[in-house]
């Protein structure tokens, strides 16, 4: 059963770094699908269902949504919709001229597949800013050639936004046990090792130290060390085969010792290490 509704999901390939859309319908017109780049809908207007990996969740006006290449994705359209799509592949995210920081944020967001089913209800204050870049995106991608470098930018900017609106985050005062809380919370500190200790990580969800660790492996099948170990090697893995980053400036993003810790880690077995 799983393999034929597999079958039915249609692969859309993009070879661009970027590519930027606007439509307006009230039928959707695409069949299941899935892609092998990122994408950043943003509803200008409208209403109705938005499906992800057959999760329905109801879109309005103002929301923007985070889907990645293993997320198949639908529109069940209630009121005529205006869509907006940002289209992106990650060729720009190791780039040298990306800021660290704009890097993590971006990366947390399109590697923490929980982030894909959330529609970025924004405050106010960052609703607007985020429907002025919209609107700046579009004005760019008039001379694509010509502007691409600053729509990534936009991009970048987008991410710290919606970084900065997780739930994880904005609910902080009422920290939740639920597990995509905790997956939110390892991936945006993976670079800041001292908030992945075991008694930081349990007073900030108000759970004991000797709790944390069992909670976490029932609930997901892998040890928290484990997790820890493994996301931190792919990401620095990925860096390495850039080749745009050196091992010094790779274990100052981390929060590692030295060039020679960096080295440790991608050297240990798959059993896991140290759990800093």
């Amino acid at each position: 059963m799983i393999d034929l509704y597999k079958s039915m999901i249609k692969r859309y390939v993009q070879f661009q770094p970027i590519v930027i859309s606007e439509f307006e319908v009230s039928k959707w017109q695409h069949p299941l699908h899935r892609h092998n780049h990122y994408e950043l809908i943003y509803i200008k207007n409208g209403s109705g269902q938005h499906i992800i990996s057959e999760i329905s969740i109801a879109y309005k006006k103002g929301n923007l949504f985070l889907i990645g290449p293993d997320d198949d994705h639908r529109f069940e359209i209630e009121e005529k919709t205006h869509f907006i799509y940002i289209k992106f592949t990650d060729i720009f995210i190791h780039q040298k001229e990306v800021s660290p920081t704009g890097m993590q944020y971006l990366e947390y967001l399109i590697k923490s597949r929980e982030t894909h089913f959330l529609d970025f209800n924004f405050t106010a204050n960052d609703q607007l800013i985020v429907e002025n870049i919209i609107a700046l995106v579009l004005s760019l991608n008039a001379n694509m050639l010509q502007n691409e470098a600053l729509i990534w930018t936009q991009i970048l900017v987008l991410s710290d936004i919606m970084q900065r609106n997780m739930p994880e985050i904005k609910n902080s005062v009422q920290h939740s046990k639920d597990i995509q809380a905790i997956f939110c919370y390892l991936h945006k500190y993976i670079y800041q090792p001292k908030n992945l200790k075991a008694n930081v990580m349990a007073a900030h969800f108000n759970l004991s130290e000797d709790y944390i660790g069992p909670y976490f492996k029932r609930n997901t099948g892998i040890t928290l060390r484990q997790y820890i170990h493994d996301y931190r090697h792919n990401l620095i893995q990925q860096r390495i085969e850039s080749g745009r980053f050196g091992l010094k400036q790779i274990a100052s993003e981390f929060g590692l010792v030295d060039e020679s810790h960096v080295s440790k880690l991608m050297r240990e077995s798959t059993k896991g290490g140290k759990m800093y």
